[in-house]
């Protein structure tokens, strides 16, 4: 019987050894490449799961941009609808107002009348005044320049103006020293109220004013300013001034 040869034993196990390390790395590759695949599918649905969310997410989105939309169309229809009611009003309420323009002095007016100026006493040809007058008595007060306007619209006066000033229910004249506050302005001597109106009766009312008369008396005697002019044109401005009323209210 013939002897086993080593050296081949020897080569076999080598090949079974260098066999055995290659099968080992083909596993370790296909095992390698499973789990690579089977991430890279986790990886598609988990990006999958994200896009589905995003769309949902967008969609509600649009959803809720949609019924925004609705809501505001609706609104905008509606306010469309209260404008034109709104016109409407507007249009009734300045047809209403349009003829009160004129009583509430809102337009400029021009016409025969009676122009009436007052002014303080003036200065003698020696520098002094009346001798025995007091500082009160040389001057214009408030009550004589309401004398002569009260006279001016119980005499009928259309529409009465005082230095550039329509007077109003909202101007009223205020004096303050030797000058007078009306409307907001100040304003020194010659004071001039004009009135629109009939002239006999603007004339026949200044003379039967007791203020006035009482003014007219010290003009004579301490050289106050007085006059009433009889005009063919008296001319009164509009009144420009706010219209509402801070104080009292429409009956």
């Amino acid at each position: 019987m013939a002897r086993d040869n080593p050296h081949a034993r020897s080569a076999a196990s080598y090949v079974w050894q260098v066999l055995v390390v290659v099968v080992c790395l083909v596993a370790g590759v296909l095992l390698s490449t499973t789990r690579q695949f089977s991430h890279g599918d986790e990886i598609r649905r988990s990006d999958t799961t994200r896009l589905s969310s995003l769309v949902r997410g967008a969609q509600t989105s649009a959803d809720a941009t949609e019924r925004t939309r609705d809501e505001l169309a609706a609104r905008l229809t509606e306010l469309r609808n209260t404008a034109g009611a709104l016109d409407s009003n507007v249009a009734d309420a300045l047809a209403q107002a349009t003829p009160l323009e004129e009583p509430a002095g809102l337009r400029a007016e021009s016409g025969p009348g009676v122009v009436v100026t007052l002014t303080d006493a003036a200065r003698g040809q020696d520098g002094r005044y009346v001798a025995d007058a007091s500082p009160d008595d040389l001057v214009v007060h408030q009550q004589d320049v309401q004398s002569v306007l009260n006279a001016l619209w119980s005499g009928g006066a259309r529409a009465v103006a005082m230095q550039d000033q329509r007077i109003t229910g909202q101007v009223a004249p205020r004096c303050i020293g030797n000058t007078l506050l009306l409307g907001g302005r100040t304003y020194s001597p010659p004071y001039v109220m004009a009135a629109i109106g009939d002239p006999a009766m603007l004339s026949a009312a200044l003379a039967d004013e007791p203020g006035v008369t009482v003014y007219r008396q010290y003009a004579v005697r301490y050289g106050l300013g007085y006059s009433a002019d009889v005009q063919g044109n008296v001319e009164v401005p509009a009144y420009d001034g706010s219209i509402r009323l801070r104080y009292a209210q429409p009956g």
